[in-house]
């Protein structure tokens, strides 16, 4: 059992002055692996003082003094990678293989390019005109993380807080404080000043808004759902400070007919299955060009039949069970309101895979499953539904295909399967969506991560990513 009743404020490791606990359970067996005991204001109150005191001097370190740290950090975040990587597949049940090789290798990639990014960043220019313009950090920042990609958003967040010399409080998810405690100990192994980084653990309601609310804090940077993220909108009105945002998807995936079908739509099957489809930027909805469109569902069918799932604890490339009971109930309740509103069901289904072992029966394990004719009024078109669920429907022409792609609340992502790179370049214009992916190549490390409409606001990732912790300053020459 591990016991999680220590928060990292000011540089010390200190007991929180809230009081209620929560068990940390793990989604392999449902069963308790140990006690999460959650802040309140006061924590975050003291954080907050920490992180303002600290700013005062790690606010103006020089960029070479900070490249150091953060270098510094990347190689105990390297030596550390196997304790990142049990502890992601303890608490949120990503297979053991995946939490090596991509969740935890997340937290270094980004930290490498986030470096790189700093050294080629101008802290100061002068422009044009003649007058001097400088980039200085924001001030004490907020920060949120979910429990999906626990180290990538941490990463994403913090690094760029500690780059730009900036200093942070994070909340990370309450779910997921097993993988949030080592980075915080790779934080502090590093040498960062006291204060500079903050860890405390809570909810949303209380410990998140109090961050939002505070009015020290310049700025909070939140990834997770719709409806929190216009929360911490809502709570950090007040205050006036500034909120990025990556929120939800309903990703499209536009398949053509002269792409190469057979690997194109049993990848985009196995991308959606990813983490056990809990990714925001999963492609969620295959549209298919009506001429290929029957070969594609008998395509998807056997790639989910062949999809496996089992013991996150085993090594391979299967699925693991959902994140938590919660979750698995609304993933089932959206599997049945697929089939009560008249798809047709390719894959899967409700309930869990047939053929577990006895010691899994009491995990949160989800049949991969596939819906086919879904039509924009159904639910599943349009709702994220953060499980292996995948839609599909037919379209007739790129102009309807480009609609029906960009018919969502949502734009985080979208996907493009084509053998024509004429219209791979004119249809990804067209998509309303802040990453495109084509023919399965994904961006890199170093670009920037974030979408358009009801998915967000800012971008996270390398150069661009810096940019939202730091302030804009300008004087004129001097002259005496």
């Amino acid at each position: 059992m591990t016991d999680i009743d220590t928060f990292f404020i000011g540089g010390e490791w200190v007991a929180p002055q809230g009081t209620r606990t929560m068990p940390i359970l793990t989604p392999r067996d449902n069963s308790r692996i140990g006690t999460l005991t959650l802040g309140d204001a006061s924590d975050v109150d003291r954080a907050v003082a920490a992180a303002r005191k600290a700013f005062d001097s790690f606010s103006i370190t020089t960029k070479a003094e900070r490249l150091e740290l953060l270098r510094r950090m990347a190689r105990i975040t390297e030596r550390r990678m196997d304790d990142l990587a049990h502890a992601i597949t303890t608490e949120m049940g990503a297979p053991i293989t995946m939490s090596r090789d991509v969740q935890a290798d997340s937290g270094l990639g980004h930290l490498n390019a986030f470096i790189a990014a700093l050294e080629a960043l101008d802290e100061e220019e002068t422009l044009p005109n003649g007058d001097i313009l400088s980039r200085e950090p924001i001030g004490v920042c907020g920060l949120i993380t979910p429990w999906n990609w626990p180290i990538n958003q941490i990463a994403l967040k913090v690094v760029p807080a500690l780059a730009t010399g900036s200093t942070c409080v994070l909340k990370p998810s309450e779910h997921t404080p097993l993988s949030a405690q080592i980075y915080a100990e790779i934080v502090e192994e590093a040498g960062y000043p006291a204060g500079v980084f903050n860890l405390v653990h809570g909810d949303g309601p209380t410990v998140g808004a109090a961050m939002s609310r505070h009015p020290d804090i310049a700025m909070m940077s939140f990834t997770g759902s719709t409806r929190a993220g216009s929360a911490v909108s809502r709570d950090s009105a007040d205050t006036i400070k500034r909120v990025t945002l990556e929120l939800g998807g309903k990703s499209p995936n536009l398949v053509f007919a002269d792409c190469d079908l057979e690997t194109r739509v049993r990848e985009g099957v196995q991308t959606c299955f990813y983490n056990t489809g809990q990714s925001c930027d999963a492609p969620t909805r295959m549209l298919v060009e009506r001429g290929v469109y029957d070969r594609a569902v008998e395509i998807a069918r056997k790639a989910a039949e062949e999809q496996q799932v089992g013991d996150p604890l085993e090594p391979g490339d299967h699925i693991g069970p959902l994140f938590d009971g919660l979750q698995y109930d609304r993933v089932q309740a959206m599997i049945q309101k697929g089939i009560d509103e008249g798809a047709r069901l390719l894959a899967g289904g409700p309930g869990r895979p047939e053929g577990l072992p006895e010691a899994l029966r009491e995990g949160w394990f989800v049949r991969p499953t596939i819906f086919a004719d879904v039509t924009p009024d159904m639910a599943i078109w349009s709702q994220e539904i953060f499980g292996p669920v995948l839609v599909m429907t037919p379209f007739d022409d790129e102009d309807q295909g480009i609609a029906m792609a960009n018919d969502t609340e949502y734009g985080l992502a979208a996907y493009l399967q084509t053998g024509d790179e004429a219209r791979a370049t004119r249809v990804a214009r067209r998509l309303r969506a802040g990453g495109i992916h084509i023919n399965g190549a994904d961006a890199d490390y170093g670009s920037p991560f974030g979408g358009f409409k009801h998915s967000g606001i800012g971008r996270e990732g390398g150069r661009f990513g810096l940019e939202d912790y730091l302030e804009l300053k300008v004087r004129p020459p001097f002259k005496a």
